[in-house]
């Protein structure tokens, strides 16, 4: 009896010993779903799973599967724009997590401004059509009383397309759209006045203040950020994703043969250690070309070569098909793009601007980065290529020609496509008892963001080795600042720029004090005087009310003493100016004649 019960003993603490050991080594893999609240899946959500302090995200769909030893664990879920969320989980069931946007995000989605000016006045204006060709509705910022509203603060970008559509425009002895000019973009193209960021600074700030050329009781501001140069040797590899257009609206020179021409410039400077796909839209979705090393040039560029313009535009399911490709393709630490490059004539899927923002703010978390390459005329959607490279978390620009395809695609390779921060926007504190008006010269808002009245602003990206100038007329609170000694001890301004690292959500500050250094304008750098001149060119075909007083004569004489012969681009805009010259001086001759 009692060895019996002895060995019922041993028997029950061997099976207690079997079941620990078991449990010990089991494994449970732990699957769900993260979705928002309209039941949108999240992609690239950050989950921590508590039991191993190991980090995970979701995918393309939403979806997740993890690994773990016990049946029952928690996570944490975190995600930019979105409330943090702890949950604790059983292991073997499906788990289906929502989270809730953030009160200050919940409008995220609708139009932001890219610059803040407190008394802006809405002026009703005639809405041009040009063929189907669609922009939008722009605001010019007005004079702003510097006691009042000291504060002004816009976001910067590396976007360049609005100067060669304007090109395009005039080459083809066409009046200009006003909307179609977007100041900031004209001022940049040529991205003068670029100086080295000392040290192990990511950014150099500098600031000039001179005489207004265009109205003598004014004085320019002109504030210039300049981004770090990467180290071509050391960028990280690349994962390209060209998505082209190759529907039957791109059957014509200007439009996909350009293209091909130009993504085969690109190709050339690709190294072994990039990868490049293709994914094509007309008619159908699909890729195009398989993921290839850069070191197969001859393969990918007989691919572009074998591309013809067939069928309709599903831009919508194009877009996602891509960004799919470079998700599973993502290389951790490198740089993740698609290129877009279309007239933006999607008739297929989602067409409208607010579908597009809805669905590349979704596709953006993942981390990949979108430029968009604008070709053709007639029926180019500007405004939707706009939108979609904003929203997307990258640039754009407009190709006219293919000098303008070496431009954005070789020689300004790394200011297109290696951002060195993200969400970049500038505060300016003016000091009002040196200014007492200012206003900003571009970065105008949308009619449509002013009109919601929101004050949320969207940062821009900033390509490695990019120059960006700023410009401000000043009304002057005291003839001494027109002093080149400057008033004693006082500051103009002071300038906080703010931004994050590439995937990174973190902001970070560089801040920068502008001194009342005034020169005047024919003493100042050459660079800005040509970056003066572009600007007048600007409001010139914009028709501003601004710069009624300046004529064409004095754009030209400006460029002309200051542009450099040996840059082609600088001395095409002398050309250009002239061009302008003979359409708007006969545009007024008709009117004129009209009004006798």
């Amino acid at each position: 009896m009692f060895e019996n019960s002895l060995l019922l003993k041993q028997l029950i603490a061997y099976i207690l010993f079997f079941f620990t050991a078991f449990s010990a080594e089991a494994q449970y893999y732990l699957r769900g779903e993260v979705t928002d609240e309209k039941g949108i899946a999240l992609q690239r959500v950050k989950i921590l799973l508590h039991s191993s302090r190991q980090l995970f995200y979701t995918g393309p769909s939403g979806g997740f599967g993890i690994t773990t030893h016990t049946l029952y664990d928690s996570l944490t879920l975190s995600m930019e724009g979105f409330d943090s969320k702890t949950v604790r989980v059983k292991s073997d069931i499906w788990q289906n997590i929502t989270l809730k946007v953030l009160p200050s995000n919940a409008n995220k989605n609708r139009p932001k401004l890219i610059s803040v000016t407190k008394n802006l006045n809405q002026t009703s204006r005639v809405k041009w059509y040009i063929d189907n060709e669609t922009y939008f509705q722009l605001v010019e910022n007005d004079y702003v009383n510097a006691d009042k509203y000291p504060n002004t603060g816009f976001s910067l970008n590396v976007n360049k397309a609005s100067y060669s559509n304007v090109r395009r425009f005039i080459n083809m002895q066409s009046a200009v759209p006003p909307d179609a000019v977007r100041m900031e973009e004209m001022i940049n193209y040529f991205n003068l006045h670029y100086r080295e960021p000392e040290g192990a600074d990511l950014f150099r700030l500098e600031s000039q203040l001179t005489s207004c050329p265009w109205d003598m009781e004014k004085a320019l501001l002109v504030v210039n950020v300049n981004a770090r140069k990467v180290d071509l040797s050391r960028i990280p590899p690349s994962n390209f994703v060209f998505l082209i257009d190759a529907s039957g609206s791109m059957d014509m020179p200007n439009k996909l043969p350009l293209l091909k021409a130009a993504f085969q410039l690109f190709v050339k400077n690709l190294r072994p250690i990039d990868t490049i796909s293709i994914v094509t839209y007309g008619g159908t979705v699909g890729i195009w070309l398989q993921p290839t090393s850069g070191a197969e040039k001859e393969k990918i560029t007989k691919s572009i070569e074998e591309l013809t313009a067939i069928g309709d535009t599903p831009g919508q399911s194009a877009i996602m098909a891509a960004y799919t490709l470079a998700n599973k393709t993502f290389i951790k630490g490198g740089s993740n793009r698609v290129i877009l490059a279309t007239d933006g004539d999607f008739n297929v899927g989602a067409a409208s601007e607010k579908e597009l923002e809805e669905l590349i703010t979704k596709e953006r978390q993942s981390g990949v980065y979108l430029t968009c390459l604008g070709v053709g005329m007639g029926n180019f959607k500007d405004s939707k290529l706009e939108t979609l490279a904003k929203k997307g978390n990258g640039n754009y620009a407009y190709i006219d020609d293919l000098k303008e395809a070496e431009k954005v695609l070789v020689k300004e390779l790394t200011q297109t496509f290696y951002a060195v921060a993200d969400d970049v926007f500038m505060n300016i504190q003016f000091n009002p008892k040196l200014i007492k008006e200012y206003r900003l010269i571009g970065f105008d808002n949308r009619r449509d963001a002013v009109a919601d009245s929101t004050i949320d602003l969207e940062g821009g990206e900033l390509g490695s080795g990019n120059s960006v100038l700023a410009y401000f007329e000043i009304v002057p609170g005291s003839d001494q600042l027109f002093k080149d000694t400057g008033p004693s001890g006082e500051k103009l301004a002071t300038i906080d720029l703010r931004y994050s690292l590439c995937n990174d959500t973190a902001h970070l500050r560089f801040s920068w004090d502008c001194p009342a250094n005034f020169t005047d304008f024919k003493s100042i750098d050459k660079e800005l005087q040509f970056a003066t001149a572009v600007a007048m060119f600007g409001l010139k075909v914009k028709q501003s009310k601004y710069i009624r007083n300046a004529e064409w004569i004095d754009i030209h004489n400006i460029a002309q003493a200051s542009y450099d012969p040996n840059v082609f681009l600088q001395a095409e805009f002398l050309q250009l100016v002239d061009k302008a010259e003979a359409i708007y001086s006969r545009k007024k001759k008709k009117k004129s004649k009209s009004d006798d």
